[in-house]
């Protein structure tokens, strides 16, 4: 983004009335991206709306429409924010639909309920909003969500939808109902099996034009009676005379926050009959319908769960050169929480990956959490319009022999040799790691990768940044380093022979390791004809011999 972008990073500015992570783009570049941006959530609004299919999974599209509403509030203020396209239809619903206020975290959660009691508690099913509207108790009106004031007529489909009465013993000249209609699930567990695109599969029972067979195992869950019953309880029991009944199972009084998160966690965890995307809160005493509007009420709340799948928008791309010349891609991400991390850095692995997957900085990617919480990039979820590559690094010049130098192209590879030796199964210099390695490597005599050995106190203490007593320390670290064994140094110089192997040596010196053949290491175990042949080329190399004429004349090593 480099070129595109001021800066290959974001700032934070004070945009609104919060402060919020703004691209550092220019007015021109912000107009195409936020268009670009808005053309695709067009284009999956009108697939999701008008045939029914999903393109992408539910929390990336919302993910990716929260991502173009801060865009836009951090460049056209004076707009309206986007919202999507619902295909509204020309039905007005009896009671407009509010939405509900969403709440980040448990003291957000805990500042929401104060004074609001009496407080229930129920699942946040995961499915298709809509109004079912009963008059003399016969079934008149279903109608889709839409804007929240006007949606489509979903009667038709919601007459095959064994779980909606159509009829109820009433008498009330009419009831309007509002709630999820959702895909019954068996033994559900939102922590391991995520949305299960359960959203989309619904939306597309509804809306193609001729009868879904899913339709008739559809269920619904009814979380709103505008002007119903005073009390949750009548409302609850009521709603169960009616033919409903699965509130009454899933509805908890609290009165805490601790309280909401217990449950929260509860049926994140535990097997349920629907998909969740988190817990809804509202008061016991609500307006009357006719001022509902939507928007967000401030008499229901929201705590949503982290999404198992998330998107955020790649900064920049490193390439990290571990000690044997492999190169890895990592992806520099706008900081996310996912699940109880806050992720900023994804590896992609190979060179070979990143270039499939063709990444630049802005583009918008789905990440994960693998096993034991470890970051993983899923996809490419939307690609900026404005691309620039990152120059990658040449993957001929680094392998297992380069890099024995501090060269400027080799100080990657060079401090990823030393991180390596100084480690405890290795030389075990303790107290010196990458960083104190990137100092040293200031020093004009850190000619190779153990020049450290002949460093004097005093040229330690030369270096920016150690005093006189750290530097004594570290060559007090380096002396103590000689006494290691020597299949420690041939660890430490990388020679590549297996660790069964080089526990099964029976070599005590350089001269007999130089002198071994392809056949007599093949020999060792794990040691093959191929790799046999690597360890050779690896010792016969010329920079290798003059750093084990080193270690020979420094640690008066045969």
């Amino acid at each position: 983004m480099t070129g595109m972008r001021w800066l290959a990073i974001v700032a934070w500015l004070f945009c609104g009335s919060g402060q919020a992570i703004c691209p550092v783009w220019t007015p021109a570049t912000a107009r195409e991206e936020i268009a670009h941006l808005q053309k695709q959530l067009n284009q999956w609004d009108q697939a999701y709306y008008q045939q029914g299919e999903s393109p992408v999974d539910d929390a990336l599209y919302d993910s990716l429409h929260q991502r173009l509403q801060q865009w836009q509030r951090c460049f056209q203020p004076a707009l309206a924010l986007r919202e999507p396209q619902t295909g509204e239809g020309d039905r007005w619903h009896p009671v407009a639909h509010t939405g509900v206020k969403k709440l980040a975290d448990r003291q957000s959660l805990a500042n929401w309920m104060q004074g609001k009691a009496p407080l229930w508690l129920q699942p946040k099913v995961d499915g298709v909003a809509v109004t079912l509207v009963y008059q003399h108790g016969q079934l008149t009106a279903a109608i889709s969500r839409g804007s929240g004031l006007q949606g489509e007529s979903w009667l038709e489909k919601v007459r095959h939808i064994k779980a909606v009465p159509q009829q109820i013993a009433t008498e009330s000249e009419r009831v309007v109902l509002q709630g999820e209609i959702y895909l019954p699930m068996t033994g559900h567990q939102q922590a391991t099996m995520g949305g299960a695109n359960a959203r989309a599969q619904v939306a597309g029972a509804l809306m193609r034009q001729q009868p879904s067979p899913l339709l008739e195992s559809l269920g619904v869950f009814i979380w709103a009676w505008p002007d119903g019953p005073a009390s949750m309880a009548q409302r609850l029991s009521q709603l169960t005379a009616f033919g409903f009944g699965a509130e009454s199972h899933w509805t908890q009084p609290v009165n805490t926050a601790d309280e909401v998160a217990h449950w929260r966690e509860r049926w994140f965890r535990q097997p349920l009959p629907f998909v969740t995307d988190g817990v809804v809160v509202q008061r016991e005493q609500r307006s009357a319908g006719k001022h509902w509007l939507p928007g967000q009420s401030d008499e229901v709340a929201a705590w949503k769960y982290t999404p198992p799948v998330i998107t955020t928008e790649v900064l920049s791309v490193d390439f990290p050169i571990g000690r044997t010349g492999k190169i890895a891609v990592v992806l520099n991400l706008l900081p996310v929480q996912l699940d109880d991390k806050i992720v900023r850095r994804v590896s992609m692995g190979s060179l070979r990956r990143w270039q499939e997957a063709n990444v630049v900085p802005g583009d918008q990617i789905a990440i994960s959490l693998a096993g034991q919480g470890i970051p993983r990039f899923e996809q490419v979820v939307w690609r900026v319009k404005q691309r620039q590559i990152p120059v990658a690094p040449v993957a001929d010049d680094y392998h297992i022999l380069s890099c024995l130098h501090p060269t400027p192209e080799c100080r990657e590879q060079f401090l990823a040799r030393l991180s390596w030796l100084s480690q405890k199964e290795v030389l075990n210099i303790p107290g010196i790691q990458r960083r104190s390695w990137q100092r040293l490597m200031q020093m004009e005599a850190f000619s190779h990768l153990f020049a450290w050995l002949s460093f004097s106190p005093q040229q330690l203490q030369s270096v920016p940044g150690i005093t006189e007593a750290r530097a004594q320390q570290i060559w007090l670290h380096f002396q103590q380093s000689r006494q290691q064994p020597f299949k420690r140094w041939v660890k430490a110089l990388g020679v590549p022979v297996p660790t069964a192997a080089l526990n099964a040596l029976a070599d005590n010196s350089w001269q007999q390791l130089i002198a071994r053949d392809e056949q007599s290491w093949q020999a060792l175990p794990g040691i093959g004809e191929a790799l046999a042949l690597r360890i050779t080329h690896f010792l016969r190399d010329e920079d290798v011999r003059r750093l084990i004429a080193f270690l020979q004349h420094e640690l008066d090593m045969p």
